[in-house]
């Protein structure tokens, strides 16, 4: 009997433990509780791009530790009128995961980046923080404490990212008899290499589809060159060979494609263009450089004296040959396939209504020309009329022009949405579109449009990705600068400020332009910086509400009441929306008490 007495105490012993944590479970919390300290940067949340960025740092009191149990924090943000709620992550103090605060030792710390997508019915709203114990084994017992607000959000200043939309026109539409011309379709290879590629930049499919059209076919001149970096020129023969890859995939796709067209009946034409600074100079003419770095290129390779290597490698040592490599070298490597054709004339003759049978498949596509067939798109004000007809004639034709026109069509009737969601998918339609006329047209202006598309659709990479592009192809200065001003809109919006400042410095000094720059120096708190350069903006726009309310928000940020005041005032008399926005703003909750933005809101 007296053996099997320690054995019964070690059992009991056993199943104290067991419990211990369920039972401790409300005095951990509460000396959890009563020494939690949290705090969060920025102390009112604010976006940073597309989210909300922000660090939590939580300590408690290192005594409230209990084995095979833990305290957490559960994170939350409340919004919409406390309706809605995002579930954001835990800070839990369990082994591992918290270190000793270097200044009291008996203190646990939790430092942890957190973040969440921004929205705009996501402010006003609040961050919260919930006290939690739970027994660290599958199924065990939860006591959530208290609920407290540790900030409020969200400042929203940066999303006041100016872009002022250029209107899209349709393409003028004509029915043209004469269907003979000469079809010019480029390609770009990669550096070094004279292999056709199938993706971004390239004809391949556009040129498939021009010789299954079976226009008949009378002369092909095929041109490639190559760009000035050592990779690309140092073979003497790239630019014959990516002639002889161009000539070499038509002749096959003629003799598997086509049955008017014959390869002995076609006359070719190749050249290439080896080390031609005369093509470089002139992409670099029609870039986005200042006119004094043009100068300064064009004197390097025309006055400077040394081998067509030696003036290359000069040009490394520019200060802007970052630019010259990203968007002038690539198109540099290029092959050009330019397509002599006729086609048997056409005679205008009920165009409308033989387009409206086409269109409802009672008649076949080759009733009409495409020309013809774009053009009874002009004849009707109905825009779902239009779509069907250029889709039509996509399905039909794979001419640019159509894709466009369909393209510009979508746009116009995401206007008249009222649901951002329909809108939206009109919107990436209309990108899609805009993508293929691009490619079978590849200029500045189309892939600028593209970009434009995606970007009103809230596309940002594909936005993003068409902007670059569009400044690689090159174009004129009044086209540039509208590329580079929207893609340093774009930049703003989804938080890289450092290159939307470099990509405003390739563009004019526009109103857009100046808001825009004067946005970036006050989310980088410059806001000296920034005062001045939205006072620039008002000499450009007089009696902008806008620029106005920016510097209200610059002089609440400097805790400067009067100017505040002033320019706040400003803003509301040209623009009442703007006493509403400033009651919401969590820019002025300092100041939302004070006799001055009170006196403002009122008048």
């Amino acid at each position: 009997m007296r053996s099997s007495l320690p054995l019964i105490s070690f059992a009991l012993l056993v199943a104290g433990t067991s419990i211990l944590p369920g039972c401790t479970l409300p005095r951990m919390l509460k000396v959890a509780q009563a020494g939690q300290q949290i705090s969060v940067q920025p102390s009112v949340l604010e976006t940073n791009g597309e989210n909300v960025l922000f660090e939590v740092t939580a300590r408690v009191p290192a005594k409230h530790l209990k084995d095979g149990a833990a305290f957490s924090l559960n994170m939350r943000y409340r919004y919409d009128n406390e309706l809605r709620e995002d579930t954001l992550g835990r800070l839990s103090f369990q082994s591992g995961e918290y270190t000793y605060n270097e200044n009291q030792k008996d203190q646990l710390v939790i430092t942890k980046q957190m973040s969440f997508p921004y929205a705009p019915n996501k402010s006003p709203g609040e961050l919260l923080a919930q006290a939690e114990v739970r027994q660290l084994k599958p199924n065990g017992k939860r006591l959530k404490g208290r609920e407290t607000r540790v900030a409020r959000g969200i400042v929203s200043t940066g999303q006041l990212v100016v872009r002022q939309d250029s209107a899209i026109a349709l393409l003028a539409e004509a029915a043209d008899n004469n269907m003979s011309g000469t079809r010019v379709l480029p390609f770009y290879f990669d550096n070094g290499k004279a292999e056709i590629r199938n993706f971004l930049g390239t004809n391949v499919a556009a040129l498939e589809d021009f010789i299954e059209a079976n226009q008949h076919t009378t002369k092909v001149m095929i041109v490639a060159g190559h760009s000035p970096d050592s990779i690309d020129s140092r073979d003497s023969r790239l630019a014959n060979k990516r002639v002889q890859a161009l000539l070499k995939y038509y002749k096959k796709r003629v003799d598997t494609d086509s049955y008017l067209n014959k390869v002995s009946a076609i006359d070719f034409e190749t050249e290439t263009y080896v080390r031609r600074w005369d093509l470089f100079l002139s992409k670099v003419q029609q870039s986005a450089l200042k006119p004094a770095q043009i100068d300064s290129v064009l004197l390097l390779v025309n006055d400077t004296p040394g081998s067509y290597a030696q003036k290359e490698k000069s040009l490394h040592q520019l200060s802007y040959f970052d630019y010259l490599e990203q968007y002038i070298y690539p198109v540099m490597r290029f092959g050009t396939v330019a397509v002599q054709y006729t086609a048997p004339k056409r005679y205008d003759s009920e165009i409308y209504l033989l387009s409206k049978k086409i269109v409802d498949k009672q008649l076949e596509t080759d009733a009409l020309t495409p020309e013809e067939l774009r053009y009874s798109a002009t004849l009707t004000p109905l825009l779902a009329e239009k779509q069907r007809i250029y889709e039509t004639s996509v399905a039909a034709t794979g001419n640019w022009e159509a894709y466009h026109n369909l393209a510009v069509v979508l746009l116009q009737r995401s206007e008249k949405e009222v649901s951002d969601k329909v809108r939206r998918a009109y919107l990436r339609r209309a990108a899609v579109n805009f993508t293929l006329a691009a490619h079978r047209n590849p200029t500045a202006v189309m892939f600028y449009r593209v970009a434009t598309a995606y970007h009103r659709a809230g596309d940002k990479l594909e936005a993003l990705q068409s902007y670059d592009y569009a400044i690689k192809l090159g174009g004129s200065r009044p086209v540039l600068d509208k590329v580079f001003a929207d893609k340093a809109a774009l930049e703003i919006e989804i938080g890289q400020l450092d290159d939307a400042l470099s990509s405003l410095s390739y563009s004019s000094k526009s109103y857009q332009n100046t808001m825009n720059r004067a946005l970036i120096y006050l989310l980088k708190s410059n806001y000296d910086g920034a005062a001045g350069i939205y006072q620039e903006a008002l000499t450009l726009k007089p009696n902008d509400p806008l620029a106005y309310y920016c510097l209200a928000v610059v002089a609440a940020r400097q805790k400067d009441e009067a100017r505040m005041g002033e320019n706040l005032r400003r803003a509301v008399q040209l623009d009442r929306k703007f006493a509403q926005r400033a009651v919401e703003d969590l820019e002025f909750m300092d100041m939302a008490r004070t006799k001055t933005f009170v006196e403002v809101l009122k008048q």
